[in-house]
């Protein structure tokens, strides 16, 4: 039995090369500082993530993309807007929790991200979105060990 893609046939972008940031010691020399966050560190720790359908990065399909993160690193808030390769795409909840999870696993707990659709770009918008930034919703799905497997299989690469 073949498995039907949601998308069988999609575009593949180049990736952008890696910022290479220079760890400089903070500005008053206080080690114990707050590291400061910018989109385009979120971006290089979200990038690598595989579809979960493709073996592409998240990156390469545009589903994210540096200019849709917005980063209040003083308000200790992150918002990613990502966009699924169809209007119709079922992975759409996986792959921001995807996004979730490895967020969590690489930012300070002081940060709220969230994370949604971009406008227009799902059939399911405000449905996805909901539960996406659900914390309640969140939790229960990382309690079923199949999304869980799924979710690990699409950050292996991103945590390499």
């Amino acid at each position: 039995m073949a498995v039907e893609l949601i998308n069988p046939n999609p575009v593949i972008h180049e990736r952008k090369s890696k910022a290479h940031r220079l760890d400089l010691p903070s500005v008053h020399g206080d080690e114990d500082a707050a590291e400061e966050f910018d989109a385009t560190e979120i971006f290089d720790h979200i990038r690598d993530i595989t579809d979960p359908e493709h073996p592409y990065s998240l990156e390469q399909l545009n589903v994210v993309s540096e200019e849709a993160i917005m980063v209040d690193d003083k308000g200790s808030k992150v918002g990613i807007k990502f966009t699924p390769t169809v209007q119709h795409c079922s992975m759409a909840t996986l792959i921001g929790l995807c996004i979730r999870v490895k967020l969590l696993r690489s930012l300070p707990p002081r940060f709220k991200v969230d994370i949604n659709v971009a406008p227009g770009s799902h059939a399911s918008e405000a449905a996805v979105n909901k539960q996406l930034n659900d914390k309640e919703r969140v939790a229960a799905a990382l309690e079923n060990p199949h999304l869980v497997d799924m979710v690990e299989k699409c950050l292996a690469s991103s945590e390499q």
